[in-house]
Order: structure tokens, then C-alpha cells, then sequence
């Protein structure tokens, strides 16, 4: 079975006035339909630089980047915005959400950009918050909703196009304990129904909720590698 994403000696560097950055100096793995993926590392270690291109919100100086098949490496910002929309749904560690829109719109928003008609996007909007529990919060805008209720609305409209992969960057940085642990509890009850999942942290706890942890340094793979202790939310949940 081909791999939902292959990566070949990635690389990405910044030139700043007389200076080069080598943010990603060479990466190469590999990720399979359905796996969940923490991707670790401390401040300057690669692991933004890295989101940013599994996200397709960047291009690398070198290597090359299969995502579902398609060889992202050298799109232009046209066909990747086309590929954001279409493969990868982002949930991020501050939302996101448009203020002045209620949680239905914002939903709702990946299906404009996909051409989908009104009525199936307030059909298909509505069903996605009434997956995270927020079919009651439909018209609320995000200031008349909780962070936890907020960051769901983010994970429902991650979710409304069916994508690859479902791309999460510190999603419970925001929040406190209790919400962060319900938050893991539904991108593990997302992961469950087939869904790829990648997180970005660098919260250990948050870490150990994934199958697999990839530990960044140095814009290179530190460490990759099955994880044999798996902490789910019910057992958090138990100790508490």
C-alpha cells in the first residue's frame, strides 16, 4: 500500500541579509493512512518549518514531498491553496475563527472555497458541529463560546471536507486541563474512524496520546519511533 505521505530529504532554508537559515537541513519519512503522529521537538528544532510544509502552507528549497500521491514539492501558491482545501484540515492552537461569524459559517467556510452550494453546506456545516456535541451552538459567534467550544468548532471545520490528513498545531495550548483533556479526547475519537492524524507539540503529556512520536532537533529527525504507552483520555480521565 502506497504511503499517504513520503518525504525524501526535505529541506528548507531562509535567506535573511547576509545570513542563511537552515531552518529543515534534511528529512525523509514516511506516513500511512490512518496512523497518529506526534511530531516533538523544542523552539528552533524544525518542527513549525516542518508543519508548515506537511501543510502545504510552504514550499521546500530541496527534497520532495508526496501527499496522497501528488507531488507537492514545486506547486505554485494556486495549486496548493487547491490542495490545502482539498487534503489537509488544520486545527490551530488559537483558533482560527472568524470573530463576526457564527460557528456554522465558519464551518461552512472550507465548502465556499470547494464550490459546494448552500444548501449542502448549511446541511453538511450542521452536522459537523452536531458531531463535536455543539448542534446547539450552530448560530453562536466565537465570542459567545468557551475556548473548548471554540477550538471544536476549529476541529468540525478541520473535518467538513473529508480530508487526508487532519493537521493539529498545539491544540490545547490555549486551554486549560480539563478542556485539553476533552479536546484529546475527541481527536482520538476522530482518529479512531480512520482518520490520519499529525500533531505538533511540545507537551509530553499531549505527546502521548499518539501512536508514534517523531522528536525533532536541529532541523533533523532526532528520534522516531512506535509509542508502547499510550495514554488515553479514559484513563487520564480515571486518574483524576
Amino acid at each position: 500500500m502506497q504511503p499517504l505521505i513520503t518525504i525524501n530529504d526535505l529541506g528548507r532554508k531562509y535567506v535573511i541579509g547576509a545570513e542563511t537559515i537552515h531552518a529543515l537541513k534534511s528529512v525523509s519519512l514516511t506516513i500511512n493512512k490512518g496512523e497518529f503522529v506526534a511530531l516533538m521537538g523544542p523552539s528552533g528544532s524544525g518542527k513549525s518549518t516542518l508543519m508548515n510544509l506537511l501543510g502545504c502552507l510552504d514550499t521546500p528549497t530541496k527534497g520532495e514531498y508526496i501527499l496522497n500521491g501528488i507531488n507537492v514539492s514545486q506547486m505554485t501558491d494556486s495549486e496548493l491553496a487547491t490542495v490545502r482545501n482539498k487534503e489537509i484540515g488544520f486545527v490551530f492552537q488559537t483558533f482560527n475563527l472568524l470573530p463576526r461569524s457564527s460557528a456554522q459559517d465558519n464551518v461552512a467556510l472550507p465548502l465556499i472555497y470547494a464550490g459546494i452550494k448552500k444548501k449542502d453546506r448549511d446541511i453538511r456545516s450542521i452536522q459537523a458541529l452536531e458531531n463535536v456535541g455543539l448542534g446547539n451552538r450552530v448560530h453562536h459567534k466565537p465570542n459567545e463560546l468557551s475556548g473548548g467550544q471554540r477550538q471544536r468548532v476549529a476541529v468540525a471545520r478541520a473535518l467538513i471536507n473529508n480530508p487526508s490528513i487532519i493537521l493539529a498545531d498545539e491544540p490545547t495550548g490555549n486551554l486549560d486541563t480539563k478542556t485539553s483533556i476533552e479536546i484529546m479526547g475527541l481527536i482520538e475519537e476522530i482518529h479512531s474512524k480512520g482518520n490520519t492524524i499529525i500533531i505538533v507539540t511540545h507537551e509530553e503529556d499531549i505527546a502521548q496520546h499518539a501512536h508514534r512520536i517523531v522528536r525533532m532537533r536541529d532541523g533533523l529527525i532526532e528520534e522516531d519511533y512506535l509509542n508502547k504507552d499510550i495514554k488515553t483520555v479514559s484513563s487520564k480521565l480515571a486518574a483524576m
